[in-house]
């Protein structure tokens, strides 16, 4: 339950403001005697999403300031130091407000700027459905140890039901407010988690303003959707090459002219379902790689050393390429992968004819392909 509201409460925020503000200030108020001197630090994160330091000030009686300029509006967090957690603000130019209390920094309130008064209605609503859950979740945790195990059943229906109405919410946000960052964030956050169709995902983010498809993540969804389109079941599997772990250059098309079948496996090192799921892989390739059956990684590591150890620990035969670069690889945007294990099956004209068989189902797919060849 945690993770659902992870996104609706931590994954939506930034864009525009007043009519030509030069740079932004964010002003913060912190009640519950802060002392004099503890630094405060506004953190944003990078192409991977790792947190990486912007800047960094100290309280002094209760108030503290931030200032710069923000080409685009982007996503940022407060925090405090040697307290928990962190308020998300959209920074943007323009005169941006908070207040908290020390001791309940995730119930701040922001206002100021067009993009973060958006945001504070979507926070509010947002909270009381991150009351509801954690209510859902105490109740069912006292089922539990009482061994009431009709309540334990009825509390998780009553879940199943509460995550409809978590979705529909961001998905009625996104349609009344067409002009607000949250909702490129939320189409964003389906599309990545699959949560609706892509036909549905397409025409929400369609129903956004120009100015709200124009943003960084506006154009990385609008990519998403397009790319998309070129790697469905049906679709001829878009080329692409990369280094090997001796440093040639490989492409797809030097895979798949040699197959009857191919199997493009995206993975890393450090990705514990893909390690688990690498003993399957290398059962079927033994078994039918004398019949027409390929691989080929492509590894979203970002550490050579750690790919290559993991390809020998493994005992993954088949060729493997990296542009070390994790999900901002390339090819992995060119196929739109935000999560893994992902794969695509090729047939013998680079068709996809299947996108992420594990387990039995991989071995069913290339015995029943290959058993009509």
């Amino acid at each position: 339950m945690k993770k659902l509201f992870a996104l609706s409460l931590g994954v939506l925020f930034l864009t525009s403001c007043n009519s030509d503000p030069k740079g932004y200030t964010l002003r913060g108020s912190i009640t519950g005697e802060p002392e004099n001197g503890t630094q405060i630090f506004l953190k944003t994160t990078d192409s991977i999403n790792q947190l990486i330091d912007i800047d960094t000030t100290t309280v002094e009686n209760g108030l503290f300031t931030f200032s710069g300029n923000q080409v685009e509006p982007k996503m940022h967090y407060i925090f405090v130091d040697k307290a928990r957690g962190n308020v998300p603000v959209i920074v943007e130019n323009g005169n941006i407000e908070i207040e908290f209390q020390k001791d309940s920094i995730d119930q701040a309130k922001l206002k100021g700027t067009a993009q973060n008064e958006l945001f504070m209605d979507f926070l509010t609503e947002s909270r009381k459905l991150s009351q509801r859950a954690r209510s859902m979740q105490n109740d069912m945790r006292m089922a539990a140890q009482q061994q009431d195990t009709a309540t334990v059943t009825a509390l998780r229906e009553e879940f199943i039901e509460f995550q409809e109405d978590a979705k529909n919410f961001n998905i009625d946000y996104v349609k009344d407010h067409p002009d607000a960052f949250i909702s490129v964030l939320i189409v964003g956050n389906l599309l990545a988690t699959k949560a609706l169709p892509v036909d549905e995902i397409k025409t929400m983010f369609e129903g956004l303003t120009p100015e709200m498809q124009a943003t960084e993540p506006g154009k990385k969804v609008g990519e998403q959707l397009e790319n998309l389109k070129s790697t469905e079941v049906g679709a001829v599997a878009p080329d692409f090459s990369a280094p090997t772990p001796n440093g040639d250059v490989l492409a797809l098309s030097d895979v798949t002219s040699n197959a009857k079948l191919t199997l493009v496996d995206f993975w890393a090192a450090w990705c514990k379902p893909c390690r688990a799921e690498n003993p399957n892989i290398v059962s079927v390739y033994q078994k039918y790689h004398e019949k027409g059956f390929d691989v080929l990684g492509v590894s979203l590591d970002n550490k050579a050393e750690h790919w290559t150890n993991a390809i020998a620990s493994d005992g993954l035969a088949w060729n493997h390429i990296s542009n070390l670069q994790r999900f901002q690889d390339p090819i992995a945007r060119l196929y739109n992968i935000n999560a893994i294990p992902a794969a695509f099956l090729l047939d013998e004209n680079g068709v996809i004819v299947a996108r992420d068989l594990r387990g039995p189902a991989l071995e069913q797919k290339v015995a029943e392909i290959l058993g009509k060849s």
